[in-house]
């Protein structure tokens, strides 16, 4: 049988090009989502929202590419196309991300301020944002385990895929250190020319990375010539019968959390806490984010990796497993970013000296208490965790990376 040739082409190591097309591929979500991240709750509260209004917009956000991650898994699983669900996924991205940090599109056009309408607007933007956001990252998680069965190529794509979003991040804060040494922020219209400067920037950039992608990756088939039993559609029920199936969803989730609720509120306490100047938005979160790249990495390429591992050689099924991480991994970090952001009091620039010893700041918890705890449990749960063998269709990891 071809599935269990030396010579099958699943199961070789892959090109470089392929790995390097490949990595290119999630640069517009990378970097739009560092921006999401690091600064979408700053914004809002910089234009004049309220903590609590901020925090529902990103809820909103989350919960939205939270069930877009489970309902696009499940049709990328029965009718794949991979490269139209990116594509797709990469143009909602494009089109929205500048509405969300552009100001108010629906005030403009009603001709009305109100702090509702902004919320509304703004979560909408949010919510379509997020949606495309999760359409792109299935599709592209999902095409590791359909490009190649061999066990160190599902590797080298996921440590690509990582590389190029250090690149991403990085570029993000390039981008905001210059915006923001240029444009001074001294009323609410600068701050959304700010931000606005900064979403255009990611997006173009993101953008080309995209049609490298599409342009250089080969749309990968879902009847591949090996065990029958490989390429048949898997049930969600056989995944929540594995118990490693929750291990490796608790460590993805709890990895995600500890970086994405640090992400969110490092900006929070270098302007409100430390009181440092404008440029320290970015300047600070690259210089810590350099600083931590290889305990960051280790943490992502392990958490993605694992999911390789689960998947194994049925990726009938892969999609889904995929897309119910996610959803579990945005529903947690909403729901920890709005309870945070719901005790987080005005900042202490706007308070007297009397009311001053009154001020909670919640980016302490964030950047603190929130990722020791999650780090405690993530090693636990990794500890006691039993990885099953790949089977004979995976290479021993002492072959080469690639061809």
């Amino acid at each position: 049988m071809v599935g269990g040739s030396e010579e099958d082409p699943f199961t070789k190591p892959i090109g470089r090009w392929t790995v390097l097309f490949y990595g290119v591929g999630h640069m517009l979500n990378d970097i739009t989502a560092s921006c999401w991240f690091t600064y979408l709750l700053l914004f809002l509260t910089q234009i004049g929202l309220d903590p609590r209004d901020a925090a529902i917009i990103m809820l909103s956000g989350q919960v939205a590419d939270g069930f877009a991650t489970i309902f696009v898994g499940e049709l990328i699983d029965r009718f794949g196309h991979f490269k139209i669900w990116h594509a797709a996924g990469s143009a909602l991205v494009a089109l929205s991300f500048s509405s969300v940090f552009g100001g108010c599109l629906a005030c403009s056009i009603l001709h009305n301020d109100s702090l509702g309408l902004e919320t509304f607007s703004y979560s909408m933007f949010a919510i379509i944002f997020n949606i495309g956001w999760a359409a792109t990252q299935v599709s592209h998680m999902a095409m590791v385990n359909y490009i190649s069965f061999n066990s160190t190529s599902r590797v080298a794509l996921t440590s690509c895929r990582n590389a190029f979003s250090m690149v991403a991040n990085l570029g993000l804060y390039a981008i905001a250190l210059v915006v923001f040494g240029v444009i001074k922020a001294g009323s609410k219209e600068d701050t959304e020319i700010q931000y606005r400067w900064i979403a255009y920037s990611s997006i173009t950039i993101g953008c080309c990375f995209v049609v490298i992608f599409l342009m250089g990756t080969k749309e990968p088939s879902l009847t591949i010539d090996l065990r029958e039993t490989s390429r048949a559609r898997i049930p969600w029920a056989y995944w929540f019968r594995k118990l490693l199936y929750y291990q490796v969803a608790m460590v993805y989730l709890l990895t995600r959390l500890v970086l994405n609720v640090s992400q969110a509120y490092l900006a929070f306490f270098v302007i409100d806490d430390l009181q440092m100047d404008q440029s320290a938005k970015a300047l600070v979160p690259a210089i810590i984010y350099i600083c931590s790249f290889v305990v960051s990495v280790m943490l992502q390429v392990t958490s993605i990796s694992m999911q390789s591992v689960l998947v194994g050689a049925k990726v009938g099924g892969c999609a889904f497993v995929c897309g119910s991480l996610s959803f579990l991994d945005k529903m947690s970090c909403g729901i920890a970013l709005y309870v945070l952001q719901s005790h987080q009091s005005t900042s202490p620039r706007e308070l007297n000296n009397v009311q001053q010893s009154v001020y909670l700041s919640v980016a302490r918890y964030g950047l603190g208490l929130v990722p020791v705890l999650c780090s405690f449990v993530g090693v636990t749960v990794t500890f006691f965790m039993e990885l099953e063998d790949a089977g004979s269709l995976l290479k021993p990891l002492g072959e080469p990376l690639l061809e």
